[in-house]
């Protein structure tokens, strides 16, 4: 692994204990950055990443060329997830928190879920009207899509967000390293620095300890992560995170639950008819 700058050590974003730096890289092609290692949460991070304006001018990263495949996944995994995990026949409510563009919300909508979008830095495309509003209620689940990576607080984002919107799971989706062994530099893409967007890494122990610190119960389950103040039963959880499985259970959801494609259209339409009013 290659060396890292000297630099003093920083207080570690979970836990405060002073963590030095693992290795230096050079972000945006320009910014040569240290990033920290705590051992006590297995977390990776970068302390001030300054250019984050300067890496979000569009909120998708041109590099991010599976973004359509991985919304697809994501919705199959997380209807087998809702449907059979969480019970739900239709009657729950979800938000999809840093959901960019809105497609995976509309693919959810498709599948039979009454789902909403919320992104404070990119635009909603694919489910314009569907907006969360937490004055509606509490949420059943709230999903996280490729987002923690983003943050430079993680645990305080998960708090806000499950303030924000009354609900007590989030399920979401990260790349994890070994535990206890943090990648060198050229050995793990998913550290994105030509991006700057990539700032906070875990293993499956750090995601546990961080669970642990917002007082949940940490489920891996398969690409799916889920963090609940629910005991969720582990049964399910292993028949929803086997993509084999999770393919036909959510077709059995969408076909129980019946898609919102045609209902939503519907609904827009008054909205539009309303406004123009």
């Amino acid at each position: 692994m290659s060396p890292a700058s000297p630099t003093a050590t920083v207080a570690c974003r979970l836990c405060g204990t002073p963590t030095p730096a693992l290795f230096s890289a050079t972000v945006l092609n320009r910014y040569v950055v240290p990033y920290h290692y705590c051992r006590g949460c297995d977390h990776v991070f970068v302390d001030q990443p300054t250019w984050l304006e300067e890496a979000y001018t569009e909120a998708l990263a041109a590099e991010d060329t599976d973004v359509a495949a991985r919304n697809i996944f994501t919705a199959l995994r997380l209807a087998a997830f809702c449907y059979t995990v969480l019970g739900d026949r239709g009657e729950g409510k979800f938000v999809d928190v840093g959901g960019g563009y809105g497609l995976l919300t509309r693919l959810m909508r498709d599948l039979g879920y009454d789902y909403y979008w919320s992104d404070r830095y990119a635009k909603n495309l694919f489910a314009r009207g569907f907006d969360a509003n937490v004055r509606e209620g509490a949420s059943t689940a709230v999903s996280a899509i490729e987002v923690l990576e983003h943050l430079p607080d993680p645990r305080a984002f998960i708090r806000r967000t499950l303030a924000e919107q009354r609900s007590d799971t989030l399920v979401f989706t990260t790349e994890v390293f070994a535990d206890g062994h943090p990648p060198a530099p050229a050995d793990w893409s998913y550290y994105a620095f030509s991006t700057g967007q990539h700032i906070a890494f875990f293993s499956r122990r750090g995601l546990d300890r961080l669970a642990r610190q917002l007082g949940m119960w940490y489920y891996p389950a398969g690409r799916l992560h889920v963090f609940s103040a629910r005991r969720l039963p582990r049964w399910k959880l292993w028949l929803a995170s086997r993509m084999p499985l999770a393919v036909p259970l959510a077709l059995l959801a969408a076909a129980r639950l019946g898609s919102r494609r045609g209902r939503d259209q519907v609904l827009v339409r008054r909205q539009n008819t309303g406004a123009q009013a």
